[in-house]
């Protein structure tokens, strides 16, 4: 497919959205209004923490964000919705997974007709099973809507360091310069902030909701010394469990091996800048890991119980998920990672794992039922 505006294309360009709401300040939010403000947006951001208003006013950063980054005074931050909201003509929302059909609900009244929304948070609702792309749908019918996410960490967004991403939003009959995905890319695209467009919004939401619980397996992993083959093998698997799910819900192969996919699970399983690295990684080193209630959101710790009961509600495989669930519910962390490693031998592509399943030397009569992975 040729770009826009390429030799034999079409001659329009996607319009941009010229006034963005961004709904939550905390980092990730935060990075996005830089990032939209330095496209040449006009950018407001709602916060709910007191002391981000305050921190904010006061020095123009968001303590949230782990680095030093000014905030333009021409980024609106306030704690007002209704103002943040009303006159814009495309709204992202940032919130943590579990608290997005609330701020949404709050959000409905204020918003203009038929505004599109952006949904900027990864996980599965606990309450319904529901994606991300689902809750929305039900609490604001009529309004377009799209889903960003990819390799991010907002701190490096937030400094303008190089980064891609994808933005997926439905459409019949392919792309064109009016499809929500090319406008919300031409509005936030710069020299360092690179987006890509997809039509497959399910792939994307999966990859996101499920690279959280993963990344939680591997920080275990390393807080425990297991090494860096054990990280390899979690994060091989964990594609293959995050892709069965996908699969099953009808996402696109190449979304789930793209930056939405792949991308987003090595990312976060790689590093401590990662929460849910960082919060395994506490949980293997036998301390026991708290999220401050008015501190950043560990999403693979909230959500590991949402995303196990809807792979275990389509049928879906996905021991590692399950095994995090476990551990976070307080199972022992040797006895889950000996269960994932004795578990039956099989066949390693997806399509033909349920032709043999052996019986694992390790495992005695005694053991088994130890695990059904």
């Amino acid at each position: 497919m040729q770009e826009f505006g390429s030799a034999g294309s079409s001659a329009v360009e996607p319009a941009p959205f010229d006034r963005i709401a961004i709904i939550g300040a905390g980092a990730w939010g935060t990075a996005l209004a830089l990032t939209a403000h330095r496209a040449g947006r006009g950018v407001t951001l709602w916060a709910r923490e007191p002391q981000v208003l305050d921190a904010v006013a006061a020095t123009r950063r968001n303590p949230f964000l782990p680095v030093p980054v000014d905030i333009p005074l021409d980024v609106v931050v306030s704690g007002d919705l209704e103002s943040v909201v009303r006159g814009a003509d495309l709204v992202l929302m940032t919130t943590p997974s579990q608290h997005l059909r609330a701020m949404v609900g709050r959000c409905a009244p204020l918003m203009g007709p038929a505004v599109p929304v952006v949904i900027c948070s990864k996980g599965v609702e606990a309450s319904s099973g529901a994606l991300m792309s689902d809750v929305v749908a039900e609490e604001l019918p009529g309004h377009p809507l799209a889903v960003l996410s990819g390799p991010t960490f907002a701190a490096e967004v937030a400094q303008d360091l190089p980064t891609a991403v994808t933005i997926a939003a439905s459409g019949e009959g392919g792309f064109s310069p009016g499809h929500l995905a090319a406008r919300v890319a031409v509005s936030f695209a710069s020299t360092t902030f690179r987006p890509y467009l997809s039509d497959d919004v399910i792939g994307v939401e999966i990859g996101g909701a499920v690279k959280n619980v993963i990344a939680i397996a591997c920080g275990i992993a390393a807080g425990r010394g297991l090494g860096s083959n054990a990280r390899a093998a979690l994060i091989t698997r964990g594609l293959a469990e995050l892709t069965r799910l996908g699969f099953a819900l009808g996402a696109k192969p190449e979304t789930l091996s793209g930056l939405a996919g792949v991308g987003d699970l090595v990312l976060t399983c790689s590093s401590e800048q990662s929460r849910n690295f960082s919060f395994g990684k506490a949980l293997g080193e036998g301390r026991t890991p708290r999220q401050a209630e008015d501190g950043p959101v560990v999403e693979g710790a909230v959500n590991a119980a949402s995303v196990g009961a809807l792979s275990r509600r389509l049928g879906i495989d996905m021991p590692i998920c399950a095994g995090v669930e476990s551990v976070l519910g307080g199972a022992s962390i040797d006895d889950v990672m000996a269960g994932l490693m004795i578990s039956s031998l099989r066949p390693e592509s997806l399509k033909a794992e349920n032709s043999l399943r052996i019986a694992h030397p390790a495992l005695s009569a005694s053991d088994d039922g130890l695990l059904s992975a």
